[in-house]
Formats: C-alpha cells, structure tokens, sequence
C-alpha cells in the first residue's frame, strides 16, 4: 500500500526518504557555514564540544585582537606601524597564522564529517564536499599568504633596514639624502647621477624636494672633517664635482675612520650645500629601482617631452612620446636618466617626477598584491641607513605627504650656476623653501618664488637673448 512508503499532509503525499534527505543536505551546509562564521561552534553542537569551547574562546581572542589594533590604528598609527614591523612579533604572527590555518581546516573537514557524507544524496554530498573543499583551500590561501608576507617582511626589513643607530627630527624636520646611481662593469666607482633631499615635517609630513646638480663645483666641507683637511678651499680638483665626492673618498678610505668613507663624505658636503643637517640616507640603484616599477605594474606619469632611450654609451633605440604615458620600469629609468637629447637640469626635473608619481601611485593594495616581487627588487635596489626602529615613523610620514602637494627647488641654472655656485644663496633658497612648507599653502607658493625655476616659455625667451646661459631648467611643476 502507498501509505506504507508515504505519508498524508494537507491531503497531498510526501516522500519521507526525500524530505530527510533534504534535511541532512541542509544540516551539511549548515555546520559549514557555522564553521566559516564561527569556527568550533559545529562541534559545539554536534561533536566534540570540548575542542569546540577552546575553539570558539580562540577565535574570539582573536576578534578582540582584532579590534584591539583597529582602535590602536585609529588612535596612534605609529604604534600599530611600530607593531607590525617588530622583528619578534613578526616571527610569532607568522607561525600563529600557521597554526591558525591548519586548526581552521581541521575543524572545516571534522564539520564535514558530522555532516554524516555517507548518509547523503549523491547529489547532495558532491554539493556538500565541493563546498567543504573551496572552505579549505580558500581558509588555506588567505592565511598561508598572511604568513607567507609576514616572513618576506621580516627577511626584507632584516636586509635593508640593519642599521642601529636612531636619527631624531633637526628643528622638526627629517632630512633625508636620496642618491640614485647605476651600477655596471663598465662603470668605475660609484658617482650618483641623481642627488636630492627629501626634508619632511615630522608633525604634518608637508615635504620639500632639494634637487643639487651632480656637477656642482667647489663642493664646501664641514670643518674638521677629513674633505676639509685634504680641500679646505672647496673640492676644487680636476673633474671633481659634487657626484665625484663619494668615489674619492672611498678611493682613500685609509684617511677615513668611518665603514662608509663615500657616503659619510657626501653627507657631510650636502649638509654644508644646503644648511640642513641631514638624518639618514637612502642610496637607490635605479635597476633595482627599474624592477620596482615592474613589480608594482608600472607608473603614470605626464611626459612633456619627447625622451631618448639609449644614446649614454650606445645608440639610440626608441623614443618616450609627450603625453600622459604608463611607463614600465625599463621606460621609467631611462626617462630619469636620460639626457643625451636635452642636459641634467631636464634630467633632474624628470628624477623628481618619477619620484612623485611612484609616491602618489602606490597603494596598500598593489604593495601586498606584490609583497614578494617588491620586497625582492627594494632588496637589490635600496641601501640605507634608516633603522628598523624608525620605520614605523617613516610609514607613518609616507601617508601623510602621500595627500599632500610635494615642493620642488633645484638649484641649477640660471638660479645656480654650477661652474660657480653661490653656496650662501643655495642655503637662502632652500631655507625660504623649508620655511614655506610649515605655513599654509596660500603663503607657501608665495614664499617658494625666490626658489622657483623659469617656466619652458621663459627658457625659450632667455635662449634668444644669450644662449650661453640657455641651460634647460626643470622644476617639478614644469615637467610633470
């Protein structure tokens, strides 16, 4: 008889073996969702409600954590910055994210099997098992990564950031010397083609770029320093311009008792160039920093003229068109290095727009989107003195001038003439432009006049009436 197979509701027939079907295909996928939510509470409810409790105590530290560093985040950046680039905690985290992982598949595999798979549709269970598997791999994915980031960053800071000694702010400020050099076996010592200071406000992170020609003449040195002793009229020799100060150094490395005779010595002449004392510095191998803009899928940048690549020790092969171009890093660094068709004060103006547009482009997102690639051409590209120690300072500082317009002064011709520079007007230029930056902007741009170079109009009317002092000048808002 049907009733034997089937029971009555409402006067129509219902399979029983289909309905608990149904029911169990929906406990399955409900202890995987509850396991997802809130890992443990499947086992609370139908398994082991011991491992459930530790579990669901565990993952409730962990949300509290969470919220923790949010609020810390919202109310001292510095010291989240501080928390999260910590030798230590960086090692503990990654292999807490591992533990993590492993016990949260566990515990998504053990909600499959209370699902009782054997009792389901096959249907049903190829659904239920599907889904416990994209569980797995998904759960396994995001905190593998997050260990696996973790460890990169561990390594990278190790690499880069070694060194110990900690630099505070000089009257507020921290100045920072950014050199970018090419290296090569067919380059002889190391002369920075591109030498600049960054000098940030340590409260607002408002920050004003000082480009310094690598061909300045008579380069002062403090006194008392070796460069003094050996050139206490200026670094006045054959061929010795500001770029050559690191190369002679290190070239007589026996006079000096630093471990970097070329930098220090450097410092030292940009300290007394620009009257500010510096803090740390950053040395950038422009291949390295080629392999960056690769890493992070290059960078946007508005090209006012038309630019070579090659043509420095070999010929021409292609040309970087005016307009707004996405530039990939081989196009990057031949459009900041280049100059076989225009001169440095081009060249220094394009330097500076590459600098800006990597600040303003970059984005936590493209950052942990290519950990691993950037961490491994910062690696090769950055040499530093900043310790570990100030990097949460300097993180905190990257977003504050990541919002905020980014001041330019070259001093070169016809502010600064190289051949014969005015070492006490450079100090008055540099000085109105720090000043500047602590005011509002309305009187910023006012005070930045003195410093401001000619616009390309200007150049052009300069080059009819003596085209001897027709050096091309660039200035971060011309040539962006």
């Amino acid at each position: 008889m049907l009733h034997d197979r089937t029971s009555s509701l409402g006067g129509a027939y219902v399979d029983p073996t289909s309905a608990t079907a149904r029911i169990q295909f929906r406990r399955a996928l409900t202890l995987a969702a509850m396991t997802f939510v809130l890992p443990g509470s499947a086992q609370l409810v139908q398994g082991n409600k011991r491992v459930g409790r530790i579990a669901i105590r565990i993952w409730l530290a962990l949300l509290a954590l969470a919220a923790v560093f949010v609020l810390i985040s919202l109310m001292d950046r510095q010291f989240l910055f501080g928390l999260a680039t910590n030798a230590s905690l960086l090692t503990l985290g990654r292999w807490l994210l591992v533990a993590l992982a492993l016990g949260w598949i566990a515990l998504i595999v053990d909600a499959w099997r209370l699902g009782r798979p054997r009792e389901l549709a096959r249907p049903h269970l190829a659904i239920s098992t599907v889904l416990h598997g994209a569980l797995v791999a998904g759960t396994a994915a995001v905190l593998f990564f997050a260990s696996h980031t973790m460890s990169v960053m561990n390594g990278f800071t190790d690499t880069v950031f070694a060194s110990n000694t900690v630099s505070k702010p000089h009257d507020g400020r921290y100045n920072v010397l950014l050199m970018g050099t090419d290296s090569g076996n067919d380059r002889v010592g190391m002369r920075p083609d591109s030498i600049n200071v960054a000098s940030i406000d340590a409260d607002t992170g408002k920050a004003v770029i000082i480009g310094l020609p690598r061909n300045l003449e008579n380069v002062p040195f403090p006194k008392g320093s070796v460069m003094r002793q050996q050139f206490p009229n200026g670094f006045d020799c054959d061929g010795c311009y500001l770029n050559a100060v690191n190369t002679w150094a290190n070239d007589h490395a026996d006079l000096f008792t630093t471990k970097e005779p070329g930098i220090d010595a450097t410092m030292g002449a940009v300290e007394q160039i620009t009257g500010l004392k510096l803090n740390y510095y950053a040395l950038v191998n422009m291949k390295g920093f080629s392999k960056l803009i690769d890493a992070v899928g290059g960078v946007r940048i508005h090209v006012r003229e038309r630019t070579a690549i090659g043509g420095i020790g070999s010929p021409i092969r292609g040309y970087i068109e005016a307009g707004d171009q996405k530039l990939s890093g081989d196009k990057a660094l031949w459009y900041a290095r280049s100059r076989v068709e225009n001169d440095d004060w081009s060249r220094m103006g394009r330097q500076k727009c590459v600098m800006n547009a990597m600040v303003r482009q970059l984005n936590p997102q493209k950052v942990i989107m290519n950990m691993q690639d950037i961490a491994t051409s910062s690696s090769a590209m950055l040499h530093t003195s900043i310790p570990r120690q100030d990097l949460n300072v300097f993180m905190d500082l990257a977003l504050k001038t990541k919002s905020q317009p980014i001041a330019s002064v070259s001093l070169v011709p016809p502010v600064i003439y190289t051949g014969n520079p005015d070492y006490d007007k450079v100090r008055r230029l540099v000085s109105d432009a720090v000043g500047s930056s602590k005011r509002n902007p309305e009187l910023q741009k006012a005070a930045l006049v003195t410093a401001k170079l000619p616009t390309i109009e200007a150049q052009a009317e300069a080059k009819k009436k003596d085209p001897r002092k027709a050096n091309r000048s660039a200035n971060l808002d011309e040539s962006c």
